[in-house]
């Protein structure tokens, strides 16, 4: 019998306001534990919940982000559990009436194997605003625990999908999409290792062709996609071999440990009921207008799937070049940098998703950390289009770009890297390097194509690379044929 997984998410998002969701204490990752915590955070008797206006403007632009139901009346509830770290008693969440309803997300799923790369859509059920809790901190002094309340009240955004997932493949790929979004619209800034941007995946498994959904269990708290992709392949795998051994499974909160690769219960699974919920009776209803709605419309950036389309109408892009740019905000900003200060679009692409990218891959950073800004790599490439050096030489000039050795021109005479630009001097090598292949040249004329390659390789290294290729081409087919 055949199995399949069952994937949903639930990812807590990190808002970037100035203050905290209930009160005006700041949002500092780092400080000096309880040092970003006010009467609010730690629950002092009498105070009382504000609503901060910021973080509801960013769950209207997710919203708005992925075509959703945006709420006109949402509540706020009271999510009611014991845990040190959360000193009311209680979390300020939202339940029945969350802000965002149902959207959707389009993700592109890559090539696995003989399996081709495809697209699907998942569905999100919901995105409600709530409040962090704060951390439980063991061992800062032996033998004890501490309790750090900075993150409590930190707003967060959290967003549900449907169980549409069937593979890790699938789940990484809308995370990474997710993390994207938020980024692009400017209501997180997606930094994983600070938890910015977290996930609990819900991972069950059921007989291929069944309707009936299985026991799901919870992994917490994933902050890396590696690490998903791992959790969740392993907890497949446990699953099924559980199944099949003919054990049972029980839902449960799990944990993955990346050291052993392996998940490991932590506690059974809380239903809804068990937190028993109820309207906050210290926050009225959020109520969002029409206006409120347009306001925030006219703040959005132009989101990914529109610059796409005009990326290929303005610049006459392929599908392809236009969705490897727009995969993040900062690469597209990039890319049209680099055109606006002078470099021919398809050219500035190629190189944007290319050598750009790889360097910046190899090194784990982002864009906004390039060491090659896009106006002097404009400057590069135009050193291609007017004839000074070739592809393979301003592959070397990247490269020394990118070190800091100096600016593209800098670099083309410090290297002596110029293509020969009179003909006269390039006839001549080539009138050299035919005389010195005769045999060569006579299995060109007998029909052989290669030669003409060899050929051309021969004078390119007789130039020590300083030819025009597309000028050694012209002129040596020229001889050829005289």
């Amino acid at each position: 019998m055949e199995w399949e997984v069952v994937i949903g998410l639930e990812t807590h998002t990190q808002l970037q306001t100035n203050t905290k969701i209930f009160s005006g204490a700041p949002i500092k990752y780092g400080a000096e534990p309880n040092t970003q915590a006010c009467e609010v955070s730690i629950a002092l008797p009498g105070v009382l919940p504000v609503l901060n206006k910021q973080a509801v403007e960013c769950a209207i632009k997710f919203g708005l982000a992925i075509n959703a139901e945006i709420a006109q009346r949402s509540v706020f509830a009271r999510k009611n559990y014991f845990y040190p770290d959360l000193p009311k008693g209680y979390q300020i969440s939202q339940f029945e009436l969350p802000v965002v309803g149902k959207g959707a997300v389009t993700i592109q799923v890559p090539a696995q194997g003989k399996k081709p790369a495809y697209e699907k859509v998942i569905n999100i059920t919901r995105a409600h605003l709530e409040e962090d809790a704060g951390k439980s901190v063991h061992g800062a002094v032996e033998g004890m625990s501490g309790i750090d309340l900075n993150r409590a009240g930190t707003p967060l955004l959290e967003i549900v999908t449907e169980p549409d997932m069937r593979s890790a493949a699938e789940a990484v790929a809308y995370a990474k999409q997710l993390h994207e979004l938020v980024q692009w619209i400017g209501i997180c800034d997606g930094n994983m290792q600070e938890g910015s941007f977290r996930c609990d995946v819900n991972v069950s498994v059921r007989h291929k062709g069944s309707e009936k959904l299985g026991t799901r269990r919870e992994i917490k708290n994933l902050n890396s996609f590696k690490f998903m992709q791992q959790a969740i392949e392993y907890e497949t795998r446990w699953q099924i071999e559980t199944l099949e051994d003919g054990g049972s499974i029980h839902q449960a909160t799990v944990l993955f440990n990346p050291d052993t690769g392996e998940t490991r219960a932590m506690r059974s699974k809380e239903e809804a009921n068990d937190y028993r919920y109820f309207p906050d009776p210290d926050l009225l209803p959020l109520m969002i207008s029409a206006e409120d709605k347009a306001r925030v419309q006219a703040s959005m950036p132009e989101l990914p799937e529109a610059m796409k389309a005009r990326f290929e109408a303005e610049y006459g892009l392929s599908s392809y070049d236009t969705g490897a740019l727009t995969s993040s905000r900062g690469l597209a900003d990039y890319f049209v940098a680099t055109v606006k200060a002078g470099a021919e679009a398809k050219q500035a692409a190629n190189w944007v998703t290319g050598n750009v990218s790889a360097k910046l891959n190899a090194e784990d950073k982002s864009i906004s950390s390039s060491a090659v800004p896009a106006e002097a790599l404009a400057q590069l490439l135009h050193r291609i289009t007017d004839g000074t050096i070739s592809n393979n030489a301003a592959k070397e000039v990247f490269e020394a770009m990118w070190i800091g050795e100096g600016n593209a021109d800098a670099i083309i005479e410090a290297k002596g890297l110029k293509q020969m630009s009179d003909s006269g001097a390039v006839e001549a090598i080539i009138d050299e390097v035919l005389a010195a292949n005769v045999a060569m040249v006579e299995e060109y004329k007998a029909g052989k194509e290669k030669a003409f390659n060899a050929l051309v390789g021969q004078i390119m290294k007789a130039s020590k690379g300083k030819a025009n290729p597309a000028q050694v081409n012209d002129l040596l087919m020229k001889k050829l044929k005289a």
